[in-house]
């Protein structure tokens, strides 16, 4: 079964295209782990948080191999209290470079590596339950990191092309953002089988430019992050668009930078998408909270300049943003992955900065 998005007639964008005044929510910050002495982090790709409050880490330290195309991934368990308990899948087939990890509600810990393009299952006890996709292999005479022709090379099933993350509904089947060159939503079924995949390359409603994070709330709703495109595309459990979301959070013009160059979106061009990932309201990570006591739910959305994490409700209404770019605690270098376990905590997974932070909302 193919599915695919109906995107027949105008689209309802859940934001107006007008910029939207919102406040800035006070918060605190702490790192939120205390590794041995001899262990150092690397770039944080992603975490998650488990329901007895674990920290998983997936990050793209302990580098072995070459200056380049190194093996950069590593899983990593912190209790709730930070300290280090155990690492995940040492020396994995799999590992090549870090991109995403998540916790499923049945407490199994999935990983997406986009250098082996793979997604990876394991039960909480730490073993191997499931693999999708396959590693390139390393006899073939053109092994090499993926090439990016424009358009792709017709997508595979069962196969991934720099996978990024993956998401679950109600009914246990998972959903797998396919990611960088491949743009389009997977779904596999809770025994494991392919049951298809929606949209393609492109700026269309539908369509992606790096499907770059996932999520799915408590109606089953599949909320992806089209991030070169500067939007959240919002689908039901069969690739129907529902809506489409954007931020449009006024912000400083000199903001500080991460890193680089600030961004200026050129009218046209081949480099438009690129530049677009590092405008304000570029969504880098999504993560929606458990239902509250009244079912409510909330989402965060985080981008790389200014540097800020967005609060918003599903519908796609902003309600506060927090934080900027920069190097010390209560700042930020490129979000790459949010924990959000309840409305008002956070564990912020940084690039740049190479840590975890916990941050305690003050709404």
């Amino acid at each position: 079964m193919m599915l695919r998005a109906m995107v027949l007639g105008a689209v309802l964008l859940a934001s107006a295209s007008a910029a939207q005044e919102v406040p800035e929510i006070r918060f605190d910050a702490a790192d939120a782990l205390k590794p041995p002495a001899d262990m150092h982090l690397g770039e944080i790709a992603g975490v998650a948080v488990g329901k007895a409050g674990q920290i998983y880490v997936y990050q793209r330290g302990d580098t072995v191999g070459p200056a380049y195309a190194a093996a950069a991934a590593q899983l990593l368990e912190f209790n709730a209290d930070g300290r280090y308990v155990r690492e995940i899948g040492r020396h994995l087939y799999a590992w090549s470079y870090a991109h995403g990890v998540r916790v499923d509600p049945g407490g199994n810990i999935w990983v997406a590596d986009k250098g082996s393009n793979m997604v990876v299952k394991f039960t909480p006890e730490g073993r191997v339950a499931m693999v999708f996709g396959r590693k390139p292999e390393a006899s073939d005479e053109n092994a090499r990191p993926l090439e990016h022709p424009k358009p792709p090379l017709p997508a595979v099933d069962g196969q991934f092309r720099e996978v990024t993350d993956m998401a679950w509904d109600s009914q246990g089947n998972t959903y797998i953002s396919d990611g960088y060159i491949n743009s389009r939503v997977a779904k596999v079924a809770p025994d494991g089988r392919w049951l298809g995949s929606w949209g393609s390359p492109g700026s269309a409603p539908g369509e992606f430019n790096t499907l770059h994070s996932i999520a799915v709330d408590a109606r089953d709703q599949v909320y992806v992050a089209d991030r070169g495109n500067r939007r959240i595309q919002v689908f039901d459990a069969n690739g129907k668009l529902l809506r489409i979301m954007q931020i449009n959070v006024p912000s400083p013009a000199d903001a500080p930078v991460a890193i680089g160059n600030r961004p200026v979106v050129p009218a046209a061009g081949p480099d438009a998408a690129l530049v677009k990932t590092m405008m304000p309201g570029a969504p880098w990570a999504l993560c929606i909270t458990p239902p509250g006591r009244d079912g409510q739910q909330t989402l965060f959305v985080a981008d790389a300049w200014p540097g800020r994490i967005y609060k918003m409700t599903l519908d796609g209404k902003v309600l506060g943003w927090l934080g900027g770019s920069g190097k010390q605690l209560k700042q930020f270098g490129w979000i790459h992955a949010m924990a959000c376990p309840t409305e008002n905590e956070l564990y912020v997974a940084e690039l740049l900065n190479w840590r975890l932070q916990k941050l305690t909302l003050r709404p």
